[in-house]
């Protein structure tokens, strides 16, 4: 049996302003749309900042204007703000969407078939609807029988979900998981997807699918390290009040937006009776291990598998085909598909990541 997961970073339709490589030129833009929505809401409008504004975010927001208008216009352009203040008009900023090409779903079809899974998670998937349609239209004759997506607390539609060749037998979602109490904040910036796979009569494979929070996008990296640190401990409790790893056949795997060195994986990754299978394979030899790269090839993807997964690990291994990076990272010893020309068209620039057992 195979198990696998994939950052497919394609699988929805992607805010524009979100697409950035380097999560710090989103970051940029995202603080320049806070302050045109601040303008926004202010009873007395300086018209020249709120263009100025606004013309430096075209390319990535529009205005949608239900009540009134902001802008005055000639034909389609505009010519400058009508609104005197927010009591003129109702309204509100919408992101623009990136258009992926048919290409890039037919090569992340490629790096799905190559996976060859039997439990596949898949992460940044913005509905089951579109989790369908892609293993109906795509992935033909080896399309899987079962799916499973819950939409999760990302506001952008970020979602994980699961293709499997197995009944999913039980569902549990953690969106509603908080950190205290009562409170507002929510554990989860996606979802800790928990899935209970028949794999055989009275014989259950248990699957947690997970996407931690990104290092971008947060006021600061210690308030990201913070939140992706609550996750991981969050995850670390599930396992221990849900099942023992000793017995239970349990996999926790998605992409984990951190290393293994990281302090905030380091309480999930030492859980006892809990291995990574990339570590199984290669030890840390960062050259065979790595799923990811930005300055530097990282490992941020994982299959974490249980005592009874671990006794029965036959194989393990990267699936970076997909990633336009691949042949200048590898000397030329990998290549990419020949259908990945560019970086707009690759399948992601996560690696897929797989483990075989004798089950």
């Amino acid at each position: 049996m195979r198990i696998a997961t994939f950052n497919s970073e394609n699988l929805f339709s992607r805010a524009k302003v979100l697409n950035f490589k380097n999560n710090a030129d989103g970051d940029k833009l995202l603080k320049k749309i806070g302050d045109l929505q601040a303008e926004l809401k202010k009873k007395v409008y300086d018209k020249p900042k709120i263009l100025s504004l606004y013309n430096s975010l075209t390319e990535y927001i529009e205005i949608a204007e239900d009540r009134g208008k902001l802008f005055k216009r000639q034909l389609f352009a505009i010519k400058g703000v009508a609104a005197n203040g927010v009591d003129d008009w109702d309204g509100s900023i919408e992101f623009k969407r990136e258009k992926f090409s048919e290409t890039t779903r037919i090569n992340t079809a490629k790096v799905l078939k190559a996976l060859k899974a039997d439990v596949q998670c898949l992460v940044e998937v913005e509905s089951r609807e579109t989790i369908s349609s892609f293993n109906s239209d795509m992935l033909g004759t080896v399309k899987f029988p079962y799916n499973i997506l819950i939409d999760g607390n990302d506001p952008r539609g970020i979602d994980v979900g699961l293709l499997s060749r197995y009944p999913i037998k039980n569902i549990r979602t953690h969106i509603f998981d908080k950190e205290k109490p009562g409170g507002k904040s929510f554990i989860f910036s996606r979802d800790c997807l928990e899935l209970e796979v028949e794999i055989a009569k009275n014989k259950s494979l248990h699957v947690l699918c997970n996407h931690f929070k990104s290092k971008g996008y947060s006021a600061s990296q210690a308030d990201a390290d913070a939140r992706r640190k609550l996750q991981a401990d969050a995850v670390k409790n599930i396992l221990q009040n849900n099942y023992d790893l000793k017995k239970d056949m349990v996999v926790v795997l998605g992409d984990f937006n951190d290393t293994p060195d990281s302090n905030p994986l380091q309480t999930l990754l030492n859980t006892q009776n809990l291995t990574d299978v990339l570590k199984l394979k290669f030890g840390n030899d960062i050259e065979k291990t790595y799923t990811y790269f930005y300055k530097q090839k990282s490992q941020i993807d994982f299959i974490l598998v249980s005592k009874p997964l671990k006794d029965a690990f036959k194989d393990a291994g990267v699936e970076r085909r997909g990633m336009f990076e691949l042949n200048n990272l590898s000397n030329g010893t990998e290549k990419r598909f020949d259908t990945v020309t560019a970086i707009s068209n690759a399948a992601s620039d996560h690696a897929g990541v797989w483990a075989e057992f004798n089950i």
